[in-house]
């Protein structure tokens, strides 16, 4: 069930950065560089974070091939398009990712005999890395440096997961929970514009 989430949580992500490079109208190198950071770039992050050499995609290059078919069935797909239709497919596109590689960074991290907390922040690691390089690289703001609920959803996901498995739960079952959870908080904060606090608001400073 990991193998398989795992490469729809690739397609999925590659198929965010390519909404993001025709958003930018970037030539077909450009695509596929854009979708391919977006796909492995947080678990090849938390693959050098943890240790675990080669990174993943080096041992397995159907990685590459997934990213490389799904820019190419993309391309077609995306043309037809409205830009407003499309903006709103790579947020659902990306939330999508984010709580598939929530889980699959969790259990990658675990897998390799990682405490509890290290776990959880591997798989904000591994959700949101891919996202704040494709960002970076379309030079905007990453979504996990902006007031939205991002980065909280990867931390809300990844405690169910831990606590489930801690408490003696299925295995399955705490990583189906860790991407329900995760995707309904980063779906629900898009659907109502849900913020957290901004640091410093109201801190202007009074004349004296």
């Amino acid at each position: 069930m990991l193998y398989f989430l795992d490469l729809m949580g690739t397609a999925v992500f590659a198929f965010s950065g390519i909404l993001q490079a025709r958003r930018l109208q970037m030539d077909g190198f450009g695509v596929l560089v854009l979708a391919a950071v977006t796909a492995i770039g947080g678990g090849t992050m938390r693959d050098l974070v943890l240790g675990v050499q080669p990174v993943f995609w080096v041992t397995e290059p159907q990685y590459l091939l997934l990213i490389v078919a799904t820019c190419v069935v993309s391309l077609f797909l995306v043309r037809a398009s409205s830009r407003h239709f499309a903006r709103k497919l790579l947020l659902w596109a990306d939330a999508v990712g984010l709580a598939t590689f929530t889980a699959i960074g969790v259990n990658k991290a675990l897998a390799v005999g990682a405490p509890p907390i290290v776990a959880i922040s591997m798989g904000v690691l591994t959700g949101v890395g891919g996202g704040v390089l494709r960002d970076v690289l379309a030079r905007e703001v990453p979504l996990v440096l902006r007031t939205e609920i991002y980065a909280t959803a990867c931390i809300a996901g990844g405690v169910v997961l831990t606590g489930t498995l801690y408490w003696g739960g299925n295995h399955h079952i705490a990583t189906l929970a860790c991407i329900a959870v995760t995707l309904l908080i980063r779906l629900a904060a898009i659907q109502w514009h849900w913020r957290l606090p901004v640091f410093g608001a109201g801190d202007e400073t009074k004349p004296s």
